[in-house]
């Protein structure tokens, strides 16, 4: 599932290749996504020029003149930009045309993306209203999670995990943070002191910045054949249950959390 850094990288890529340029035509394959795709894209976005590609949390902003589309990618969805020539594929439900011959295309095997349009301020929108703090800006840091922790019972990787907490940490960047910060995942979160605190900030954004510079190395979404590798971070815990501890050779344990696989190592993370 793309997580933070991986709808950063997106995000990055598709500024480069399309601000400025003018959408031409939209082709809707598939409507029915997470959410229905409006069915007036055809008539609202001819003629409109992209002009900035933004992002909250998982979620892509594409700015076009007096409105907004809004892009969740879902567990499965990619966005590439390809050669308006290249025909669709079976999981290829939207195309947005622009000047030049480029398209761009969603996909989405699962169909638990979601892609709608408003005309008011995005960060007002049901979907991103309630979103917490960004991890790699201003306003998250440890003074704010150890505030923020002090009355919560639950497991720490579940208030990571809590888009309302902190936005974009999902499953995957929450067990590699958690594993260098020395923390157990299924410790109280009022449990943490102030320095646990401060630590597991800076890993967090740590471990995600370090993912969206390799990212934006080896990801290339201009090829409609070269499958997407999200997550180019070398895992030091996630799917590694079982396996010896890059740390300290022992074994590491998996269990279940918020019913999301989480692995640790029990000495490392004592």
């Amino acid at each position: 599932m793309p997580e933070l850094p991986e709808v950063e990288v997106t995000r990055r890529a598709l500024a480069a290749e399309l601000t400025g340029g003018r959408i031409e035509g939209v082709i809707i394959r598939s409507p029915k996504l997470r959410l229905p795709i409006p069915p007036d894209l055809p008539l609202l976005l001819p003629g409109r020029m992209l002009r900035e590609v933004g992002r909250r949390g998982k979620y892509l902003l594409l700015t076009c003149d007096d409105g907004r589309l809004i892009i969740h990618l879902g567990m499965t969805g990619h966005l590439r930009v390809l050669p308006t020539r290249i025909a669709a594929g079976k999981h290829d439900h939207l195309d947005l045309l622009f000047s030049g011959g480029r398209t761009l295309r969603f996909n989405d095997p699962r169909k638990f993306g979601t892609v709608l349009w408003t005309e008011g301020n995005p960060l007002s929108h049901p979907l991103l209203a309630g979103i917490g703090p960004e991890p790699l800006e201003e306003g998250f840091d440890g003074d704010y999670l150890f505030t923020l922790s002090r009355t919560r019972c639950v497991a720490v990787k579940q208030l990571i995990m809590n888009s309302s907490v902190v936005a974009g940490v999902g499953n995957i960047y929450a067990n590699e943070a958690l594993f260098r910060a020395g923390i157990r995942p299924a410790r109280p979160a009022k449990s943490l002191s102030r320095e646990e605190c401060d630590s597991l900030a800076a890993t967090i954004r740590l471990v995600l910045a370090e993912s969206i510079h390799q990212g934006s190395t080896i990801m290339n979404f201009g090829v409609a054949e070269e499958p997407l590798r999200y997550h180019p971070l070398d895992f030091r815990v996630y799917g590694r249950g079982g396996e010896p501890c890059f740390g300290c050779g022992g074994m590491l344990e998996e269990l279940r959390l918020g019913n999301r696989s989480t692995v640790f190592c029990p000495l490392c993370q004592g």
